[in-house]
Parts: C-alpha cells; sequence; structure tokens
C-alpha cells in the first residue's frame, strides 16, 4: 500500500542517481537494522562536525548539506515494506546515522514521515536522536502523533572541546528542558554520551548530568564508538587520542562506569539511569524492555524496582524448537541454544539476529562474538578484572 505524505513548500533536493551510485553502499540503502531498531537514513549529510561522528564509517563526513535519497513518501513506503518491519513491534530509529533529525531543514521531512507512519495506525517505538534545537511548537507537533510510540533521546556530553565537539552543549540542555516540559505523549531522554575517561567525566561532568537528569523520563549513559576511521580522524587532526586502540563495540571502561555509579549512590536527586538505550525508551514508557535484557540479570543492578519487576514479568525464556526454526530459515548454521540468558546462534549477522530478538523479545547473540558478564556488550578496552567474564 502506498501511504501518502504531505508536499513541503520547501524540500530538501534529492540527491542524483549519479551523486547516490558514488555513495558507499551502505550510506546509500536507506534501512538498516540496529539493535535499537530499524533504523531509516533517507537524509544523508550534516553541519554539526562532531569529531567522532559515525559518519566516518560511511566517508560522509564532508557532506555538510542534507540531502534526501529519495522521497519522504518512498522513505515510508521502503520502512513498512522491510521484510524485517513488524507493525506494532519493530522499533524504529529516524535518522541517527548521518545527519541530525531537528535540524531547520531536515525536521519538516521528520515530521513528515511520522505523520504518515501515525496516520497508519502503527504503534510502533519511534526512537529520534538529536543535539540541536527543539522549540515548544515543535513539541506540539511531536504530542500531535496520536499511535506511535514516540521518544526524542537528547544527546549531552558536555564536552567542552570544539575540536571535538564544536556544538555546545547548552544547545542540548534547552532543547532536553524544553522537551521533558511539554511532554504529552511523547517521551524525553535524556542520552549522556559519549563518555570519554579525563574528557567529560569530571565530578562537575557528573554533577551536570545528575542536574539534567531530571529533566527527562530516563536517562541513558554509554560510552564511545571508537572504529578505525574515527581513530584516523583524530590524528590527521591533531586531537587527543582517548584510547590506544580502536574497537567494535562501545568503550565504557570498568572504572569510568563505577565512578558514575558511585556518584549515584553517594546522594543527589538522579533520575532513572540505565545502561542500555532499549532499557531507558520502555521505562520511559512504562513497558518491559523490548530488547529482553533482564536476561542478563547483572545490567538490571541500577533500574528502579517497578522496572524490574515489569521486565521480570514480560521475560519468558522463547520454545527451543520455535527458535531454532526461526534462525535457520534466517540462515543460522550449528546449534542454535536458548539459555538462561540469551538465544545463541552462528552464522547470521546482526539484522537477522536483532529481528530474532525482537520478535521473542529476548536477547541474541552470535557464539563467536560472547558477551561477557558485566561487561556486556561493550569493548574489553578497560576492563580488566577477571576480563568480566564470571560473577563476582
Amino acid at each position: 500500500m502506498t501511504l501518502p505524505v504531505t508536499p513541503l513548500p520547501r524540500a530538501l533536493p534529492i540527491l542524483s542517481a549519479e551523486k547516490i551510485g558514488g555513495l558507499k553502499p551502505e550510506l546509500a540503502d536507506v534501512i538498516e537494522y540496529r539493535k535499537s531498531g530499524l533504523s531509516l537514513n533517507w537524509i544523508i549529510g550534516c553541519p554539526l562536525e562532531c569529531g567522532y561522528c559515525v559518519r566516518h564509517l560511511f566517508a560522509n563526513f564532508e557532506m555538510k548539506t542534507p540531502r534526501r535519497l529519495m522521497t519522504d513518501e518512498e522513505a515510508v513506503n521502503r520502512l513498512v515494506g522491510h521484510p524485517y518491519f513488524r507493525p506494532h513491534k519493530t522499533p524504529v530509529q529516524l535518522l541517527n546515522r548521518a545527519t541530525d533529525p531537528m535540524l531547520p531543514i531536515v525536521k519538516p521531512h521528520v515530521f513528515n514521515v511520522l505523520r504518515a507512519l501515525d496516520e497508519q495506525g502503527l504503534t510502533n517505538h519511534v526512537l529520534i536522536i538529536t543535539r540541536w534545537r527543539v522549540t515548544p511548537e515543535d513539541c506540539a507537533v511531536l504530542n500531535s502523533f496520536t499511535h506511535l510510540r514516540l521518544t526524542v533521546l537528547v544527546t549531552h556530553s558536555n564536552i567542552a572541546d570544539p575540536a571535538i565537539e564544536p556544538v555546545d552543549s547548552a544547545i542540548a540542555a534547552r532543547s532536553l528542558r524544553t522537551l521533558y516540559e511539554h511532554a504529552g505523549r511523547y517521551r524525553t531522554v535524556l542520552y549522556w554520551r559519549p563518555i570519554v575517561p579525563g574528557l567529560n567525566d569530571s565530578a562537575a561532568d557528573i554533577e551536570q548530568a545528575r542536574e539534567l537528569s531530571r529533566h527527562a523520563q530516563a536517562t541513558v549513559f554509554t560510552g564511545l564508538f571508537f572504529r578505525d576511521q574515527i581513530a584516523s580522524y583524530y590524528e590527521s587532526h591533531g586531537l587527543p587520542i582517548p584510547y590506544a586502540e580502536t574497537a567494535r563495540r562501545k568503550i565504557m571502561p570498568e572504572e569510568a562506569e563505577q565512578r558514575i555509579l558511585d556518584a549515584v549512590q553517594q546522594g543527589g536527586t538522579w533520575g532513572a539511569l540505565f545502561r542500555k538505550t532499549s532499557c531507558g525508551v520502555a521505562y520511559a514508557h512504562g513497558e518491559a524492555d523490548y530488547n529482553g535484557h533482564f536476561g542478563i540479570r547483572e545490567l538490571c543492578d541500577i533500574c528502579p524496582e517497578d522496572q524490574i519487576a515489569r521486565c521480570h514479568a514480560a521475560w519468558v525464556k522463547p520454545d527451543p524448537t520455535a527458535v531454532t526454526r526461526e534462525a535457520q530459515a534466517l540462515g543460522a548454521t550449528g546449534v542454535v541454544e536458548v539459555n538462561d540468558r540469551a538465544i545463541v546462534v552462528e552464522g547470521l549477522d546482526e539484522p537477522p539476529r536483532y529481528f530474532l530478538q525482537h520478535g521473542f523479545g529476548y536477547q541474541c547473540h552470535d557464539r563467536t562474538k560472547p558477551h561477557h558478564h558485566r561487561r556486556h556488550g561493550r569493548a574489553p578496552i578497560g576492563w580488566t578484572a577477571k576480563n568480566g567474564t564470571t560473577p563476582e
């Protein structure tokens, strides 16, 4: 079914087929399945120039002016027609890898896509991540969607070095307060990231996060993606190298995490704090975590008691026969295991694993890339105590 969207008086230009053909294939493919949802990226290009941006991975960092890869209507139809999209179930992310969705020239298209999805009656979780300006008028639009479970995550790092992060974090702080003040149907999450030891984890930085956490339905804290492409950018621009090596997963050293948790335990009024994005989003909506993190119990030791009860009630170990059947249909090889923490498979890359994870509400891991105790889903850098492999 073709879903109509509202024509805009000043729509962003669409790149020519020739220019799209010159992009990295993974950037030209507008849909990517990520852990927090099926990600729709039909607009690329961003002027904000954050040094650690994932756009380095797509060789697109130098594109400063946003451009569309297709119409908003086609983007919506690509999403709802995707083989991994399940109405009312699959979480969705909009524009989380190649631009900021709240840039003035981008957000009309975001609102257009949200409206088209909402008018279909879809109740899927939809995540929007921004560090830019959000106005009360924007909040009114976000509150107008009656079906989608919409969450706006505001990235705030408090990194003061303009060579690493040119955008003043005060902009994100103001947007967070505005969003929280006007929240009706949507939810607001403080995305406290990327936390880098020695750069933005001082007592003053933590205190700033504590104050901001009271202006959000939930706070999620996490570390830095530091891939080879980002390291090369740092080196070529004379930026201080945060780690001696790069990693596939986010880097959040044990000591840095403990300093934050110690500050939380020492008092002061903190908002609800979470290690994982889906945990914070689910809590903000009063639901169980759709990623099934309850199976990884050590992640839950900071969660509010009512959220733990909610996730416990919803967490059901799936039938191994049903899991095996679905995993093998997706291309899994070898034995499919369902243990007390996760589904464990071989031969599946991230998209089909996330498809299984969201379908069963249960973690799904690659046997060759284990998620270690306490370090779950994070890089080994900064984790020396027992390498995070066994309970203490």
